[in-house]
């Protein structure tokens, strides 16, 4: 009787176990490709873009010294109004445009908390988000293979690429496109109603 509820236990827990593993695997094939980074925040820790699979997600390039740099207030207006909803913004700190990008880490942290109280994840600072040595990140948004729809490189700071649920590349912003545009804003609205 023992030697039958051992074996019988075993089954039990090994289909917990395959359930688990299954639904590991599952979850695993569910991420979108353009999320399929390891990065770092500003804090130094690392940050898995996977773990935004299934939210809309909108990466802008910013810089600290750059004329569009107000936007900040509208990319936390955004943040604010619509992360309950779903929408993740991620700010991507780099100094290719400019030099408008100067600062470490932890100056362009102490700026957007001091002037724009930004509250939204930032990742660590950039080499480059264009040409042939940008970051994965942006060689997924800008190439042509993996963005058909709006590929090209980056022009300035605050280009906004949108991302739907789904994964796919939905739309890009231009650095004109201020985040409270009506373009801006009906085309998050109209991804996180998906």
């Amino acid at each position: 009787m023992r030697l039958l509820l051992c074996a019988m236990l075993s089954l039990a827990m090994g289909a917990v176990f395959c359930g688990a593993a299954q639904a590991a695997e599952v979850k695993a094939e569910k991420v979108p490709p353009v999320l399929n980074f390891k990065m770092k925040g500003l804090d130094g820790k690392d940050v898995n873009l996977a773990d935004n699979a299934g939210k809309v997600v909108l990466f802008v390039n910013v810089a600290s010294r750059c004329g569009y740099t107000k936007q900040y207030t509208g990319l936390e207006a955004l943040h604010d109004k619509y992360g309950g909803k779903g929408l993740v913004v991620i700010g991507v700190p780099v100094n290719d445009f400019g030099g408008q990008e100067p600062g470490s880490d932890e100056e362009i942290a102490k700026f957007c908390k001091a002037e724009y109280d930004v509250s939204f994840p930032m990742l660590s600072k950039v080499p480059t988000v264009k040409g042939d040595k940008k970051v994965a990140l942006y060689k997924f948004l800008t190439e042509k293979e993996t963005n058909p729809k709006s590929a090209g490189e980056i022009k300035w700071n605050f280009t906004k690429f949108l991302i739907g649920k789904n994964g796919e590349i939905v739309a890009r912003f231009e650095p004109g496109a201020a985040p409270d545009s009506d373009e801006v804003v009906k085309t998050i609205e109209a991804e996180l109603a998906k």
